[in-house]
């Protein structure tokens, strides 16, 4: 009797532990110019790493369209969502948010511009490129349970632009989740914890890994550059979520690795969240 009263409560907490689980994944685009570490030679590696975590939605910045295509083709049992950044369609990279299509129904999708015109594509402010904000309202096929899942990458240059990215992106929330449904935003932002930028998105969201009731596993940082033999230390990858709605009960920087090379140049993070 003892022995099915712990199987049962361990399979409870197995199920209660896995109402999302969440991926930020900068794949680093394909270029020529990394050598040894091109999208060619890391790719099978980086997919495999996707497919042992099966997470529920990934958050991908710089995933140029043929990147896209292999990913798509890759992981079975995913659908994405997302335009390219240069022309809306397909050209250039994407922020794009790989899900579940057999645990989670698509209700709505979008991508913005994280610019002064949103609505079509542009450059924003003084960023350097055009930088999107990729969104979806997801449904649980089973309980029925809505989750808005936001992904961006924001631009490396621009000061002015970072800022105005963060009240953008804070603003379309605001309009769009009417219903106080749960928020999650993933991607890389180009910035420390303790830059402005950020702390606009914490007066409002709270950071995945700083609010995780459970184990916090991994570096710290998630900027590699590709050098395996120093410590990761640059934290620019960040998974939001809004307050009241969820908690974190894992997170993990995610430092796996073949041959002593990195699948990209930043390391992906994981949190596993429950709804409330």
């Amino acid at each position: 009797m003892k022995s099915v009263f712990l199987f049962l409560l361990l399979a409870s907490q197995v199920t209660f532990s896995q109402d999302l689980k969440i991926m930020s994944y900068n794949i680093r685009l394909d270029t020529q110019s990394d050598g040894d570490n091109q999208w060619s030679k890391r790719k099978e590696f980086l997919t495999d790493q996707v497919k042992f975590y099966m997470p529920d939605f990934m958050g991908v910045q710089e995933a140029l369209p043929q990147q896209m295509s292999y990913i798509d083709s890759t992981l079975t049992g995913y659908g994405f969502i997302g335009k390219g950044r240069d022309d809306g369609k397909s050209k250039g990279e994407h922020s794009a948010i790989f899900y579940n299509s057999d645990k989670f129904k698509l209700l709505e999708e979008n991508t913005f511009w994280l610019s002064e015109t949103p609505e079509k594509p542009s450059k924003g402010w003084d960023a350097a490129y055009n930088r999107v904000c990729t969104y979806g309202l997801f449904q649980n096929k089973k309980n029925k349970k809505k989750v808005w899942v936001f992904n961006t990458h924001f631009d490396h240059v621009g000061d002015i632009a970072r800022a105005e990215s963060s009240k953008l992106i804070l603003e379309k929330i605001r309009k769009i989740n009417r219903d106080n449904l749960p928020v999650v935003l993933t991607g890389d932002f180009n910035l420390e914890a303790d830059t402005r930028p950020l702390q606009l998105i914490k007066e409002q969201m709270d950071d995945a890994q700083k609010v995780c009731r459970g184990i916090v596993f991994g570096p710290e940082g998630t900027f590699n550059a590709f050098e395996f033999n120093k410590p990761v230390t640059t934290r620019i990858d960040y998974i939001f979520i809004n307050r009241n709605t969820m908690e974190v009960v894992k997170f993990a920087t995610l430092s796996d690795s073949k041959d002593c090379r990195y699948p990209s140049d930043h390391l992906p993070i994981y949190a596993e969240i429950n709804f409330r």
